[in-house]
């Protein structure tokens, strides 16, 4: 994935919508930590939320830089289990390595070298014409964190459909600008084919209350684009091969 520039802001609903998740600074909304809560430590759980979230471990100051893209040879005619420990509960995904088989190899390179351990997921999508994402993957929670390496797009659907539950990566305009940013739908989307769309890797197989408990509360900002205002951090992810 390529650093991340904020873009030039279009009028278009259409730009806005390409715009929601290409991985790029939000800058409007920062994320927010309390700095007095130690990580682990209960935090409160706002009325009506289906989960209850622990206070996120402090921010990791950088993201770790590999010098090269994983052989897509690791995942490639492959299901993979991957188990994702956020501070809100644990998503648990099924990861297809035959329609995507660079993007899972990269994923499971990046979650076995602990390149996420206690990043936040710094952008949500809540309303406002945009596309109903929680996007994920940035170790410094900015939005412009990367893991030294990009590649292209694969599995993305013509349609432009992501149904609830989708897993898939989050990218800039450079279609080569995958990396370690992906996002999860938390209610059916749809993204306009015509940007080159966006690689589906994986779905949601369990945790879809934790996706909508975020969700409901919305932004920390109140705006459709920001911040989640229930902060939530990964803390661990597993990934392991499904045998037949």
């Amino acid at each position: 994935m390529l650093p991340r520039k904020r873009p030039h802001r279009a009028a278009s609903l259409a730009a806005l919508v390409l715009l929601a998740v290409t991985g790029c600074a939000t800058g409007d909304a920062p994320q927010s930590t309390d700095s007095a809560s130690s990580p682990g430590s209960p935090a409160a759980t706002a009325p009506g939320s289906a989960v209850s979230c622990q206070d996120p471990p402090a921010t990791p100051s950088s993201a770790r830089s590999f010098d090269q893209v994983p052989s897509a040879d690791a995942a490639r005619g492959k299901t993979f289990t991957a188990t994702i420990r956020t501070s809100c509960g644990d998503l648990v995904l099924e990861l297809d390595g035959a329609k995507a088989p660079q993007t899972v190899a990269s994923f499971m390179h990046l979650a076995r070298a602990g390149y996420w351990k206690d990043s936040p997921c710094h952008r949500l999508t809540a309303g406002g014409g945009s596309p109903s994402v929680l996007q994920c993957g940035d170790p410094t929670g900015t939005g412009t964190g990367n893991p030294g390496y990009g590649f292209g797009i694969e599995n993305a659907p013509s349609d432009g459909s992501y149904p609830a539950g989708t897993v898939a990566m989050a990218r800039s305009n450079d279609p080569n600008s995958n990396g370690g940013q992906f996002f999860l739908t938390y209610a059916d989307s749809t993204i306009p084919p015509e940007y080159g769309g966006y690689t589906i890797f994986g779905k949601v197989v369990e945790g879809m209350p934790v996706l909508r408990s975020i969700a409901q509360q919305g932004t920390s900002s109140g705006e459709p684009d920001g911040a989640p205002k229930q902060p939530v951090s990964i803390l661990t992810v597993t990934v392991t091969e499904k045998k037949a």
